[in-house]
């Protein structure tokens, strides 16, 4: 039987729900560690994702505000506070050190060349230039890139298939839906044919490759087969 003491201590125990921007700006901050991952692969990967925690210090900031307003509704300012710093982490750390790498993965003497440049534009193509005007001038010249091995195309010098060692491989613009489906549904633009250079050989890999060499394009591949590379690199640094 509870007794008056009781009764008073039950009264002044008042339950506060935890905020639910509290617990969106926490998640916000925990996925803003990806910006981290990001910036590993390149300074466009992490900006791509910067809105997160962007939005992460917005939620948390709002959050903060609402508890501390009501007070005696609301917990979670440790939940909400976390979220805010993970974010902060997140947005500053993250595009630093993607600038970081940005600024010093491409070795001396190479012109760093995305695949996106790779790809002619509208008046380009209208015109009948494969090869875009800006990469033509880089014609035998040394270029940095960087992509991903698609799986499969890693061969010896006589054209058997290997896993280690290999000569020569098709290096892809990215490993989700477009590079690793079809083959034949890969843009000439979305792939680079690589020779390794001197006695140099490559072992298969599923990871980001950063490669440098000297660039050749071959835009009559693409008129006699489709299935034919049109760029082609002659890699001498691969990382």
């Amino acid at each position: 039987m509870a007794t008056t003491e009781n009764l008073s201590d039950l009264d002044d125990f008042e339950y506060r729900p935890l905020s639910s921007s509290a617990i969106a700006a926490a998640i916000f901050g925990v996925l803003s560690l990806l910006m981290f991952a990001a910036g590993g692969e390149s300074l466009q990967s992490s900006l791509m994702l910067s809105p997160i925690p962007i939005v992460g210090l917005v939620v948390g900031l709002i959050a903060l505000a609402k508890i501390r307003s009501m007070p005696n509704q609301l917990s979670g300012s440790k939940v909400a506070v976390l979220g805010v710093v993970l974010s902060a982490i997140g947005l500053v750390g993250g595009l630093s050190y993607a600038g970081y790498v940005h600024a010093t993965e491409v070795p001396d003497g190479y012109v760093r060349i995305p695949f996106y440049e790779l790809r002619p534009d509208e008046v380009e193509v209208r015109n009948g230039h494969i090869v875009p005007e800006a990469v033509q001038q880089l014609e035998g010249q040394k270029v940095f890139i960087k992509g991903y091995m698609r799986p499969g195309t890693s061969v010896t010098q006589e054209g058997s298939p290997v896993r280690r060692h290999a000569r020569h491989f098709l290096l892809v613009r990215d490993n989700n839906e477009c590079c690793f489906g079809d083959q034949s549904k890969v843009k000439y633009y979305d792939q680079v044919f690589v020779t390794m250079a001197g006695s140099r050989t490559a072992d298969d890999s599923r990871r980001l490759i950063r490669a440098g060499g000297t660039l050749r394009s071959m835009p009559q591949n693409l008129r006699q087969n489709e299935s034919h590379p049109v760029y082609l690199l002659e890699v001498d640094y691969l990382q």
